[in-house]
């Protein structure tokens, strides 16, 4: 490994990936090599500091994400699914880490990872917080503690330019819960009702989402019997706890070998 670990920022332009930018070169232990953007976006040729507002940083946007990847320790991917698949690939070639923070894949997406895995460290979590990877634990143990007249309510709060629901995060706690159970999420998940829908079944999962304005993340796990509630939350108020859980996973990924890891194996919270 070099003296810093030397990091790509794939989607950079995007509200993540300028946050990424900024706390990659305010670190230390790492530099960055490499700016992507997609095909035809305004960014690509220029320089990346500049097309920020800032000074310039000489290092230039570019939509060759092959090239930028093969030249990193570590990528950082906040992007969209079909996108993440392709730079998973592109890692595993370069040998390189890929930490995912992309949401919105589905189950068989989140299976096209697992080639890649068996040639390269893939770390992909539904939210790179310390204090989520805690509530998804706490959430997991609860639920084994309660049985099913406890009915689970998951509600999540996100600004309103979000375009997947659930969150990722509320499908993580989500996952947590069903675990707990010992049952499939698939089996037990009830989202979006309206309208008639009659009583709620007896031991579902439910997800509800609210979007609105500049909320960065708030999560409430919520555990309903008669006559008593348990609520656990986690609020989020600042959004570069993501980009630090990143850059911790991005130098915790240094040197391990080949597999699918998330924020539990890097906190050290795997049971």
């Amino acid at each position: 490994m070099a003296e810093t670990v030397g990091v790509t920022i794939v989607g950079a332009s995007g509200r993540m990936g300028q946050m990424l930018v900024n706390a990659v070169r305010a670190d230390a232990r790492l530099h960055l090599v490499g700016a992507v953007e997609r095909v035809g976006h305004e960014w690509i040729g220029c320089d990346l500091g500049t097309a920020m507002g800032g000074a310039a940083l000489d290092l230039a946007v570019t939509d060759d994400a092959g090239t930028a990847i093969a030249a990193c320790d570590a990528v950082i991917d906040f992007t969209a699914p079909a996108a993440t698949i392709a730079f998973a690939g592109m890692a595993a070639e370069a040998g390189c880490v890929h930490v995912i923070g992309t949401t919105g894949m589905s189950d068989d997406e989140i299976a096209q990872l697992a080639e890649p895995a068996r040639r390269a460290t893939i770390i992909r979590a539904g939210n790179m917080s310390l204090g989520v990877n805690l509530l998804t634990q706490l959430t997991r143990q609860v639920a084994a503690a309660l049985d099913a007249d406890f009915d689970i309510e998951i509600i999540e709060s996100h600004h309103n330019q979000k375009v997947d629901a659930p969150s990722g995060t509320a499908l993580m706690l989500g996952e947590a819960a069903a675990e707990g159970r010992g049952v499939a999420l698939g089996d037990v998940r009830d989202s979006g009702r309206d309208g008639i829908t009659g009583a709620r079944t007896r031991g579902d999962i439910g997800f509800t989402a609210i979007r609105g304005g500049d909320i960065v993340g708030e999560h409430d796990v919520m555990f309903a019997a008669e006559g008593e509630r348990i609520v656990l939350r986690h609020i989020a108020s600042d959004r570069s706890l993501f980009a630090r859980g990143a850059l911790k996973a991005a130098l915790w990924g240094q040197g391990r070998g080949p597999g699918e890891y998330d924020m539990l194996d890097v906190l050290g919270l795997r049971r």
